[in-house]
Formats: structure tokens, C-alpha cells, sequence
């Protein structure tokens, strides 16, 4: 148990420290050279993380599960799209870079929403409590934040994780944006609670990652994930059953150019009988689990988590064949 919980560290580590630097040298070259003629200098960046980083068989490990899991030879992993997922990202670097400078908003991204979620979203500012988002790595979500600060004037708190937040804090603050609402959370405890339930009753809405691995094994729950066993954080589902706010899912991909805002609905009243507590938040964790993965299909590069997801299992497991998509 030890073992796994340094190496969860480790892997978040990583992961924050690799982000960060990525996302100060495009930062920095943007600012100095404008998006159109750095397009060569990024292409460098990129280059230098796919070939001197561990990503890249993390990312080529994914692919392998996801081409399986859905039965598309399209999907399988190769040098081409293993380097095409690194360079999706590093777009959505520049997107965020828009985003917080204002130059991105809300003309230049459509809304996929057939349950009107936006509607509930309009409604909590008439006096109706706020609800809980539950996001994903899948493509960018600083457009989601955007349309809701700039469009929809909802109050939106995002809670990250305390070593991710005042580095990418400071980078916002540099591009321009000192709007975002980040919420420094460690750990779930009673005064956390209270001051989300108490945002919830103003009508205010809660952004919470869905997909980031857990940094202590007491808080993850082991689900399937395209066919294979990968550690979730309860934390989310904690926090519904807890304050007992209706549970949407949200994520923002990018199709032919243009982003598209997905709203969805989840769960309608979360809550657990005396002594089920940990089967419920199990059963939530996998249904989102298993539609993370639908959603992967529409974005296969765009899905953002370079690090070992599947830290339980061998590098040689690959290509094992897992439990396959519904058809």
C-alpha cells in the first residue's frame, strides 16, 4: 500500500511538473511571437517532450486500450498518432492562452445540451440551488469555464488540487485572466463541505475532475476503464452523495476547428442507505467511467492524462484483450 501511494505521488508530480513547464514555454513564446509564428517553435517544444518524456508510452498505452476496448484498427497506436495526441495538446495550450486573454469567448463555441442543462444553469441564478459538474480530461475546459464566465455570468468554482493551482495561477494572472474561481482542495473534510453546501445555496456551481488519479489509496475506488483496472477518486462522488445536489457530466472537445461544449445529465438525487456508502460511490464511479470511454471515441486524441493511468498493470498488458465497447 506504501509503494502505491508514493508512486501515485510520483505519477502527480510529474504530471504537474510537466504541464506546467509546457505550459510556460508556450506562454512565453506566444506572448513574444503571437500563435501563427510560433507554430514552428511549438512543434520543437512538443518534439523535445515526446521524445525525452515518459508520456509518450503512457499515451501509446491508451491508445492500444481505446483501439480494443472499441474494436477500431483506425484507433491503434502508432508514432504518427501518439505524436498527434502531443500535438493536440499542445493547440489546447494555445486555445487556454485565448481563453484567459479573452480573445476565445463564447461566439466561437457551440453547445451540445438535449437535456437543457444550460437552462438549470440560467435557473440557479433565479434563486435555485447551485448543482455539481463533473469534468474530464477530454479536450479543454478552460472554454467551458469561459462560456460560464462570460456568457452565462454563473459563478463557477473549479477545485483543483493545492501544488497544481499557484503555478497555474500565476501563469493566468500573467495572461490576463484574474477571474477564475480555483478552489485549493486536499482534502474532503467537514469545513470543505460546508463552505461548498453554502456556495450550492447561493446558486453558485462546483467544477469538479472526474478522471484525476487519486494521490492516497484510501480515496480511490478500482473501476474498468476501457477494459481494464485503473484507480478513479471517490471524491466527486463523495461530495454528491453529501450534499445532495444533482450531478452533471461536462466536457469540451474540439471537432473540425471548433469546440463543442457537452452537457449531460447524471445523476438526478445522489444518495446511499445507512452501510452502502462505498458500494454507491463504486456504482457512480464506474457509469462514469464507462461514459468517459464512449466519449474518448468522439475525441480520441484530445483525452489529456500523460501519465501511467493504469499503474497497476505491466507495459506488456497492452495488448491483452479487454472487455469490449457496447455495439
Amino acid at each position: 500500500m506504501n509503494g502505491t501511494r508514493v508512486q501515485a505521488s510520483h505519477w502527480a508530480t510529474q504530471k504537474e511538473r510537466g504541464s506546467f513547464a509546457m505550459m510556460k514555454l508556450t506562454a512565453f513564446a506566444v506572448r513574444h511571437l503571437g500563435r501563427r509564428s510560433m507554430q514552428p517553435v511549438l512543434h520543437l517544444v512538443v518534439l523535445y517532450f515526446f521524445v525525452f518524456g515518459r508520456a509518450r508510452r503512457h499515451v501509446r498505452q491508451y491508445q492500444a486500450y481505446l483501439a480494443a476496448w472499441s474494436g477500431r484498427a483506425d484507433l491503434r497506436p502508432t508514432t504518427r498518432r501518439v505524436f498527434g495526441q502531443f500535438m493536440a495538446f499542445a493547440d489546447s495550450l494555445l486555445d487556454r492562452l485565448d481563453v484567459w486573454r479573452g480573445t476565445l469567448g463564447a461566439a466561437q463555441v457551440s453547445l451540445h445540451d438535449p437535456a437543457d442543462v444550460r437552462g438549470q444553469l440560467h435557473r440557479s441564478q433565479g434563486g435555485e440551488r447551485g448543482q455539481l459538474l463533473v469534468c474530464t480530461h477530454l479536450g479543454n475546459l478552460d472554454v467551458c469555464r469561459a462560456l460560464a464566465e462570460m456568457e452565462e455570468k454563473v459563478p463557477l468554482n473549479v477545485l483543483v488540487h493545492n501544488r497544481h493551482a499557484a503555478h497555474f495561477n500565476r501563469l493566468q494572472s500573467e495572461a490576463g485572466d484574474r477571474q477564475l474561481r480555483l478552489l485549493q482542495v486536499s482534502e474532503v473534510d467537514a469545513a470543505l463541505m460546508l463552505d461548498l453546501s453554502q456556495r450550492l445555496d447561493r446558486g453558485e456551481w462546483i467544477a469538479i475532475a472526474g478522471d484525476r488519479i487519486p494521490l492516497q489509496d484510501g480515496r480511490r475506488v478500482l473501476v474498468d476503464f476501457l477494459g481494464h483496472r485503473a484507480a478513479f477518486a471517490q471524491g466527486p462522488w463523495l461530495m454528491a452523495g453529501l450534499l445532495r445536489c444533482p450531478v452533471h457530466l461536462m466536457c469540451c472537445i474540439k471537432i473540425d476547428g471548433r469546440y463543442q461544449i457537452r452537457l449531460e445529465p447524471f445523476l438526478d438525487a445522489p444518495s446511499w442507505e445507512r452501510g452502502q456508502r462505498e458500494q454507491a460511490i463504486a456504482g457512480w464511479a464506474q457509469r462514469y467511467a464507462d461514459r468517459l470511454a464512449q466519449l474518448c471515441l468522439l475525441a480520441p486524441w484530445q483525452w489529456f492524462n500523460f501519465y501511467a493511468y493504469w499503474q497497476a498493470e505491466s507495459e506488456g498488458d497492452a495488448d491483452a484483450s479487454p472487455r469490449r465497447a457496447a455495439r
